[in-house]
């Protein structure tokens, strides 16, 4: 079949797995192309990547690096953005409620971890190529386990562009996108012929997610200093997080959604419907995963006015922090939340109780400090610290 022709197919059948886009890069060595990746040993030498060491792979210098004799990289992109408010949105509630401080867990981690789902819909792509073409090619398919900087090849595919804040951005589909790659020595078609512009960077003038960083993780215009990133504060950093920078974690405990947020880019973005991204419900009582939450009333923007007890939209932090190892097993089971870990995420929630202003006049203030004084007392060093840190904040 014509290269042309199965770069088509290729994209025809990643839709119908249900991808919301999908794109094809040449990745051999003389193919123009992934200029970013020339800055990445600048990036790491600043020390821009904290403790990621894994971003220091060699092979992530280029993506025919990752497979001998590749040709070709098939990128495809899934929403998620579930109708519930953003952060920006959902403050004031958080506020108002003042008797039962919320945290906020990162929209991408709310429903099923998506590198089981994009790994099982990446796998249909594989076996309907392997059915199509007798052919002998390898395939590899990666959901952020591999050498591949997916947002750069996605730039590449043309599925969008780098934006100020460094995520990718899709003209239509906004910036709520997981990416997943496949890597082939399949001669594929590039999406992009020869002569084709990449899609142009419509950031324009601005610096609306630079400006609402809390804690001004970007020096520069698409460059992104990891170590000041709530993001990496919460999720890949294992030792204590600087004491400077709590403050500005706000309620944070898995990740950050401000910068995406605030884009006017994604003032538009269409919602999903698909189940696996929607809030869990966490049953209390079994500490088990639930179903999903269905119909909601639908508020304004679309977005649906969900009661949060219970679910993984802005939860209780009083819960969170009062987890056992046990519990935040069985909770968060096939969930991308487990890669903070369970001491990550209780001394997370110990600094969002910090920076919660609960009153002392609400019922929770007494509670609050009984289960911080049992975490501060606590045998693990990591989170009795940030427990007596948060303790401080709220006896002064």
């Amino acid at each position: 079949m014509d290269p042309a022709l199965k770069t088509a197919w290729i994209c025809e059948q990643a839709r119908g797995v249900g991808f919301d886009a999908c794109g094809v890069a040449s990745v051999r060595a003389s193919s123009p192309g992934f200029d970013e990746l020339q800055h990445l040993p600048e990036w790491l030498n600043r020390g821009h990547a904290g403790e990621m060491n894994y971003l220091r792979d060699p092979r992530r210098a280029h993506p025919s690096l990752a497979m001998d004799a590749a040709h070709s990289l098939i990128v495809v992109a899934l929403n998620y953005n579930s109708a519930q408010p953003y952060s920006t949105e959902a403050a004031a509630s958080f506020h108002r409620a003042a008797d039962s401080p919320r945290g906020w867990i990162s929209r991408y981690a709310w429903g099923d971890d998506y590198h089981e789902t994009l790994w099982q819909k990446l796998n249909s792509l594989v076996a309907a190529m392997r059915a199509e073409w007798r052919e002998p090619f390898d395939a590899r398919a990666y959901v952020d386990t591999g050498p591949i900087v997916e947002r750069v090849a996605a730039k590449y595919a043309g599925l969008g562009w780098l934006a100020k804040n460094t995520c990718l951005i899709n003209q239509d589909l906004g910036s709520w996108l997981f990416l997943g790659v496949i890597i082939t020595t399949l001669d594929l078609a590039p999406s992009l012929a020869p002569g084709d512009s990449l899609a142009p960077d419509r950031c324009g003038t601005c610096t609306l997610c630079l400006d609402a960083c809390p804690t001004q993780a970007f020096p520069a215009p698409y460059v992104l200093d990891a170590r000041r990133c709530i993001s990496y504060l919460t999720i890949e950093l294992r030792t204590a997080i600087p004491e400077d920078l709590r403050p500005s974690l706000g309620n944070a405990v898995i990740g950050c959604d401000i910068c995406q947020d605030v884009c006017p880019w994604n003032r538009k973005s269409p919602t999903t419907a698909l189940a696996a991204f929607q809030p869990r419900v966490a049953n209390h009582n079994l500490d088990l995963p639930a179903e999903p939450e269905d119909g909601k009333e639908k508020g304004e923007n679309g977005k649906q006015e969900t009661a949060s007890s219970g679910t993984l939209f802005a939860p209780e932090l009083e819960w969170l922090a009062s987890l056992t190892q046990q519990q935040f097993s069985a909770t968060f089971r096939h969930s991308a939340v487990k890669r903070a870990k369970w001491r990550g995420l209780v001394r997370n929630a110990c600094v969002a109780l910090g920076n919660s202003n609960v009153s002392r006049d609400s019922p929770a203030y007494p509670r609050i400090l009984a289960l911080l004084e049992d975490l501060a007392a606590a045998s693990d060093a990591l989170i009795a610290e940030h427990a007596q840190w948060a303790l401080s904040r709220l006896k002064n």
